[in-house]
C-alpha cells in the first residue's frame, strides 16, 4: 500500500510534491466545481510551499505562468490521481477534501483511471414477448467480478464500477450517488474481508486438525468443504467452529430408505447444517441437564415471551443475545447462484432463461435442473425403483434457511428460529449473484408469523480463494459437530456409515429420537407415538412461514417448491 501511495504521489507534477500534499490538508471543503478545467486557488493555498518552488523556478512571480501551471495540474486526470492519493491518507482533513472531490466524479471514469481498458459485459437477455425491465452489467477487476443492475446500461455500469471501487480500493462514493442508482445495498450487506478470511481459516484449520488424527486417506480428498463458525457478536476471540462437512453428491433413488436411516443429500452445505442441528440438540440437553457436572453454559436461555407453550412454534427457548453463526463454503452453492454467473456465456448456457428459478439436484450425481411445469405436476406414489427423488439445490435450501431458519420444523417446537448471519464463499463465487439468489428474489416473501423474518445475509468472497480440486468427486461425505469425538464418514451411494453400514448420527431417525427425549423431559409425560412427518406438520408457525416462502416464489414465476414423498417421514421411534 505504501509503494502504491508513493507511485500515485509521483504523478502530481509539483517539484516538491510532499509539501503540496501537506498544504492540501489545510484546504477547507467548499462547494467548488472540481470538474472545471480551471480552478480558482486561494492565495494562502501556496504559502507553505511557495519558497521551495521559488528555489526551483520563478514561475510563481508571474501570474500568467502560475495559471498555466495550475490549469494543467487540475485537469481531470491529475485530479483523479490527486484524489486517490488523498484517500490513502489517514489525515481527517485530507479525507474531507477527497470526499468533496469524489462526489463529482463518475465511478466508471474513476475506475478506468485506475484500471485502463476494462470491458463491461451485459448479462441481461431480452425474453421474447416481455419488455426489458433492467440491465445487469459486470466487469472483471483483478480477477474478481463485480455486478451492477439498473434501468439502463449506464446506470448498471456505474453500479458495477462503484462496487469494484468500494471492494478493492475502499472508495465509497457516498449517498450523493443515489441519483445514479447507487443505493449502496451491495456494500452494506457484505461481510468485512478480514472477518471472512478469519472464518475461512478457522474452518480449514479445524478440518486439518480432524483429518490429521485419522488414518483414512479418503478424508484428504474432497471437492467442497463447508463449515459453520459461532461467535459472540463480531469478536473473533470468541469464534468456535461448531460444524463442518464435505460432499457433492445425492443419494440414488434406489437406495433411499423409508425408515429415516439414510442421508439423502450429501452436499457439504446441507450436511454441515444438519451437523449444526446436532450441536443445537446438544446445547438444549446441556441447558436441561440437572447434574452438578454440567458447568458449561448453554447458548440457549428460557424464552420468557413464549408463554411456556411449544405447540405454536414460537419456541420455549431462544439463543443468548449476540450469538451469531457464520457459514463458509469452499465453492459457490449449486443451483442458481452458481449457474447464472458472469463466468458463463449465453451461447454456452441457453438455460439462462431460467434465471432465478428453483432447481433440483441431479439424481445420484452433480449438477441441477430447473423445476419445470412437467416436474411440478408429477404425482408421488412412494419411492419405487426408477422414481425420481426430488432434492432441492443448495442455493434454494439456503434461501429457505434465510426465512424459516436452520433449526428445522422439529426444533421449532422448542426454540425460536436460528439464522445464519453471514456466508463466505471460495471458488466460483460472486457476491452479486449470491445476493440475488439468497435475498433479492425473496423480496415478495412478506407477512411472516412472529418470530420468523427474512434474514439478510452478510456475503463475502475470499480475496485469494482455494482452487477447486480437479478430477472425480469422491463417493464419501464426512461430517463433524462440536462435541463429537471425530469425523463420521458417509457413503454417498448408500447414505449410511462407510464402515459399518449403520445409520448416520445425522439421519432423521436419530434427530427424531433426540427430539422426543427432549419433549419427554420438558413435559414429564410419556412420549407420544406420533410419526416424524406428523410432528413436523404440527409446528404451526414454521409451516405457515414455509407456506409464505413457497407461495411467494411460485407467485413470482420461479417454480413450485416440490417436497419429498411423504412416505419418507412415516416412521416413529421408541425412546
Amino acid at each position: 500500500m505504501r509503494a502504491a501511495e508513493l507511485a500515485l504521489r509521483s504523478f502530481i507534477q509539483f517539484p516538491n510534491a510532499s509539501q503540496a500534499h501537506a498544504t492540501m490538508g489545510n484546504f477547507t471543503r467548499t462547494a467548488t466545481d472540481f470538474t472545471a478545467d480551471k480552478l480558482d486557488i486561494p492565495d494562502g493555498f501556496l504559502k507553505e510551499f511557495e519558497p521551495s518552488l521559488r528555489e526551483n523556478c520563478d514561475l510563481l512571480h508571474c501570474n500568467t505562468s502560475k495559471n498555466e501551471v495550475f490549469s494543467s495540474i487540475y485537469n481531470h486526470r491529475r485530479l483523479v490521481r490527486l484524489t486517490l492519493d488523498l484517500v490513502s491518507s489517514t489525515n481527517p482533513k485530507r479525507r474531507a477534501l477527497s470526499t468533496s472531490l469524489l462526489e463529482h466524479l463518475s465511478p466508471v471514469v474513476l475506475l478506468s483511471e485506475l484500471r485502463p481498458g476494462l470491458r463491461y459485459m451485459c448479462l441481461t437477455e431480452r425474453v421474447h414477448g416481455r419488455p426489458m425491465r433492467s440491465f445487469v452489467m459486470v466487469v472483471r477487476v483483478e480477477g474478481r467480478v463485480f455486478e451492477g443492475c439498473g434501468h439502463s446500461k449506464r446506470l448498471a455500469k456505474a453500479q458495477a464500477a462503484a462496487a469494484a471501487l468500494q471492494s478493492i480500493y475502499n472508495i465509497n462514493l457516498g449517498p450523493e450517488k443515489k441519483v445514479l442508482g447507487l443505493q449502496g445495498c451491495r456494500t452494506k450487506n457484505q461481510l468485512p474481508q478480514f472477518f471472512a478470511e478469519s472464518i475461512f481459516h478457522l474452518v480449514r484449520e479445524k478440518y486439518t486438525e480432524l483429518t490429521d488424527s485419522c488414518f483414512s486417506t479418503s478424508h484428504s480428498r474432497h471437492k467442497v468443504l463447508a463449515g459453520i463458525v459461532m461467535t459472540r457478536g463480531f469478536d473473533l476471540r470468541s469464534a468456535q467452529v461448531v460444524s463442518l462437512a464435505t460432499g457433492t453428491k445425492c443419494l440414488d433413488s434406489d437406495n433411499v430408505s423409508d425408515h429415516g436411516g439414510t442421508l439423502t443429500d450429501c452436499h457439504a452445505e446441507v450436511v454441515s447444517r444438519r451437523a449444526l442441528v446436532r450441536f443445537l440438540y446438544a446445547q438444549l440437553e446441556l441447558l436441561l441437564c440437572e447434574s452438578a457436572d454440567c458447568e458449561e453454559q448453554s447458548i440457549f436461555i428460557p424464552n420468557k415471551g413464549s408463554g411456556g407453550s411449544s405447540g405454536g412454534g414460537g419456541g420455549i427457548f431462544r439463543l443468548q443475545d449476540g450469538v451469531l453463526f457464520h457459514m463458509y463454503v469452499s465453492s459457490s452453492p449449486c443451483g442458481d447462484a452458481r449457474l447464472n454467473c458472469p463466468y458463463e456465456t449465453t451461447a454456452a448456457y441457453p438455460s439462462r432463461r431460467f434465471h432465478c428459478h428453483l432447481r433440483v439436484k441431479v439424481d445420484g450425481g452433480e449438477g441441477t435442473l430447473p423445476i419445470t411445469a412437467r416436474r411440478a405436476n408429477q404425482k408421488w406414489d412412494g419411492v419405487a425403483p426408477g422414481k425420481l427423488l426430488v432434492t432441492k439445490s443448495c442455493t434454494d435450501k439456503m434461501a429457505k434457511w434465510s426465512v424459516v431458519g436452520l433449526q428445522g420444523a422439529l426444533l421449532s417446537h422448542l426454540v425460536e428460529p436460528v439464522y445464519l448471519h453471514s456466508l463466505t464463499v471460495g471458488t466460483l463465487s460472486h457476491t452479486g449473484h449470491l445476493g440475488r439468489a439468497m435475498a433479492r428474489r425473496l423480496a415478495p416473501v412478506k407477512h411472516l408469523p412472529f418470530p420468523y423474518r427474512r434474514q439478510q445475509l452478510l456475503l463475502s468472497c475470499l480475496s485469494g480463494s482455494d482452487v477447486r480440486p480437479a478430477g472425480k468427486a469422491p463417493n464419501v461425505s464426512v461430517n463433524w459437530s462440536c462435541g463429537d469425538g471425530g469425523l463420521e464418514e458417509i457413503s454417498t451411494s448408500t447414505g449410511r456409515r462407510q464402515d459399518s453400514r449403520t445409520p448416520s448420527r445425522l439421519c432423521r431417525r436419530s434427530m427424531f429420537s433426540r427430539w422426543q427425549r427432549l419433549q419427554q423431559q420438558l413435559s414429564g409425560a410419556e412420549p407420544t407415538s406420533g410419526t416424524y412427518s406428523g410432528s413436523k406438520i404440527a409446528a404451526g408457525r414454521y409451516q405457515r412461514a414455509m407456506q409464505q416462502f413457497t407461495g411467494a416464489l411460485q407467485g413470482g414465476g420461479l417454480g413450485t417448491w416440490l417436497r419429498k414423498p411423504p412416505e419418507l417421514g412415516h416412521f416413529n421411534v421408541s425412546v
